[in-house]
């Protein structure tokens, strides 16, 4: 069941007379290699979902059923992406500003107000309010972090079949010991994030580094 607390935020907006609640939320700030994902999602407060929750706590198979039903029952929802070129070039907090910025575009209708898991994004004109672990206390937020996190899995499984010595179908590009010595052994490859300090020590001469994605 869906815990009311989960909606706290959005009823508030509501009481204040907003409709459309869009919540936003990331996934995959931290690994070394992949696409930064992004998240929106505006609820519908006449169907709600059950056991929306912060993506990290559910496990994969429950991520993919929810996954489906907020495709499918949710008035809008929009996922957007930064390249690996991308977090290099204008470093990891700017491309995810841009990640949502794209996902924000997708939405086949534009909310009247937005929650967010804590981020500023400076180009967001519309009324909205971000807060810690957003994920875990606003149903809307919860619901864009599952879209993030399981849109993403599935592309690192889909990388993981044209780079399949580096396990992506595993840690999902995050920096584990097994990534690591695959690094070690193969270097680094096209998904890699070369401005991030484990990959960038494996690449120490500059010209290979802008080399790399002419």
């Amino acid at each position: 069941m869906q815990n009311p607390e989960h909606y706290h935020y959005e009823n508030s907006a509501r009481a204040a007379g907003y409709q459309l609640i869009a919540g936003g939320d990331e996934a995959g700030r931290g690994p070394w290699a992949g696409p930064v994902y992004a998240a929106f999602v505006i609820l519908d407060d006449n169907h709600r979902i059950d056991g929306l929750d912060d993506s990290k706590k559910l496990s994969r198979k429950r991520r993919r059923e929810l996954y489906g039903q907020i495709c499918s029952r949710a008035l809008a929802f929009g996922i957007g992406t930064a390249s690996p070129e991308e977090i290099d070039r204008v470093n990891i907090l700017e491309a995810t500003r841009l990640a949502f910025q794209r996902a924000f575009a997708e939405l086949r209708q534009p909310p009247d107000y937005v929650l967010l898991d804590y981020i500023k994004l400076p180009w967001l004109q519309l009324p909205h309010q971000a807060f810690a672990r957003g994920e875990s206390i606003s149903a809307s937020v919860a619901a864009a972090s599952i879209l993030a996190k399981e849109a993403r899995d599935r592309y690192m499984e889909e990388a993981a079949q044209i780079f399949p010595k580096y396990g992506f179908e595993k840690h999902m590009g995050y920096g584990t010991q097994a990534h690591q010595q695959a690094l070690l052994e193969l270097g680094p490859c096209l998904l890699h994030r070369r401005s991030f300090k484990p990959i960038k020590k494996l690449l120490p001469d500059e010209n290979l580094f802008t080399a790399t994605y002419r």
